[in-house]
């Protein structure tokens, strides 16, 4: 099944202005799917007096984004075919925004406001891939979003203490006010991306053709000619990887600040550091999906960046407070690459589009699922051990099963769901993330 070419009617009269718009909408929504978690994990030691939220409930709200995350995959291909996926984004953002206002201002729905976060972002996240995949775009728009990612939890991280300051000291207006991005992306997003799939098969054509195409390769697993996913090993280790890399993500990013100030931090500086492992990582989220599509690079890659990660873990655990800085830089550059490695997988390892929507389906679905018990399970380690030597040397063994799913990954048959598929060699990068 071919990508279907935009209409005269839905495509601007300046193609290269148009693009641009895209890239401008993609950015900014990109940005906006950290800083509802990473603003609470910089905070995480406050929200006890400033919302008077239980200590033995910490670990949950750093578990429920990420779990949102698995439960909530499907939303997004639903609603794409019925908004089309310029909507159905502005929609998630909007949700997003409200989601922002509710949990911090209204008494007692913290938790269910930071689980409707999560929700909105997953939502909106596996519909970006859709319109890059539309618009034709290279590994450099994939590396653009997942830099986006990065860039959007440093500046959560990042600016929540100084705003919290210039707000004179409020914590909740300190959150609240990242609803203000999220709804700028939703009116950007809305005007730029919006290419309707309806269930008549009418509407833009650009995503609105890739959503139709992707959503209901996943349907057609059981028909005839098809391979269900479930029987496929590189499937399995694909989702592995990325549910393995994100929940280490997650566990970090919810506990790196508590850890910091147990080591003599003050608050201020370890939401600093916190910001500094997302901002180190942006290059490296930028390059890793365009050297993965190097297929020398990318069976290094693999297995490596597991070992690379459990190496960092262990020198943020061990370094003194002088060396903190340089440690949680390095840790957040092997990180960030795991992350674009994932996403770029997913796309690489693909037979052709239609195996591509079923795989981006099945491990980002299971993927953040898994990866919701790793702030879970990492908070419940360290009630439990008194301390943080437990954690992260858990943490570290789960960075070396990382590379061993990133070995099985890059080996063996490309993932297909449909025998019609043939291998696309040389499109990893046109149409992944």
């Amino acid at each position: 099944m071919g990508q279907a070419h935009p209409s005269r009617r839905g495509t601007s009269a300046n193609p290269v202005r148009r693009t641009a718009w895209v890239l401008v909408a993609l950015a900014l929504v990109s940005i906006n799917l950290r800083p509802a978690i990473t603003t609470i994990a910089g905070t995480m030691g406050q929200l006890q007096a400033g919302f008077g939220l239980d200590a033995h409930l910490l670990p949950l709200l750093g578990a429920l984004p990420v779990l949102a995350f698995g439960v909530s995959a499907p939303c997004g291909p639903w609603l794409a075919r019925r908004l089309g996926t310029g909507r159905a984004v502005a929609a998630a953002l909007l949700v997003l925004a409200a989601a922002l206002l509710v949990r911090v201002l209204v008494p007692g729905l913290l938790l269910p406001g930071t689980f409707l976060a999560g929700a909105s972002i997953m939502t909106a996240s596996v519909l970006v891939p859709q319109i890059v995949k539309a618009n034709r775009g290279t590994g450099w728009w994939t590396g653009l979003c997942t830099m986006g990612f990065g860039l959007g939890a440093a500046l959560g991280a990042g600016l929540v203490q100084p705003l919290q300051q210039a707000l004179g000291g409020s914590l909740a207006w300190a959150l609240v006010v990242w609803a203000v991005p999220a709804l700028l992306g939703a009116a950007l997003i809305h005007r730029t991306g919006q290419t309707a799939a309806r269930p008549d098969g009418t509407g833009g054509p650009a995503s609105g053709a890739g959503i139709q195409e992707t959503t209901t390769a996943g349907g057609a697993a059981g028909e005839a000619g098809t391979i269900p996913l479930r029987k496929q090993r590189t499937a399995w280790a694909v989702t592995a990887f990325f549910g393995l890399q994100a929940m280490l993500y997650f566990a970090v990013t919810s506990w790196l600040a508590v850890f910091l100030v147990s080591k003599g931090q003050t608050a201020a500086d370890a939401a600093g550091l916190l910001a500094w492992f997302s901002v180190a990582g942006l290059p490296a989220s930028l390059l890793a999906p365009v050297l993965a599509g190097r297929r020398a690079v990318l069976k290094v890659m693999g297995p490596g960046l597991g070992l690379l990660v459990a190496a960092a873990l262990i020198g943020v655990l061990t370094a003194p407070v002088a060396l903190q800085f340089l440690m949680v830089g390095l840790l957040g550059i092997v990180q960030s690459a795991g992350f674009g490695l994932g996403m770029a997988l997913v796309v690489i390892r693909s037979a052709g589009p239609e195996s591509a929507g079923s795989l981006s389906a099945m491990s980002q679905g299971l993927g953040f699922a898994l990866a919701s018990l790793g702030p879970l399970g990492t908070g419940l380690l360290h009630e439990w051990s008194g301390g943080w030597d437990v954690p992260f040397w858990a943490l570290a063994a789960e960075a070396v099963l990382l590379a061993v799913a990133g070995f099985l990954a890059v080996r063996g048959r490309a993932v297909s769901v449909a025998t019609t598929e043939t291998e696309h060699l040389g499109e990893p990068a046109a149409v992944g993330r």
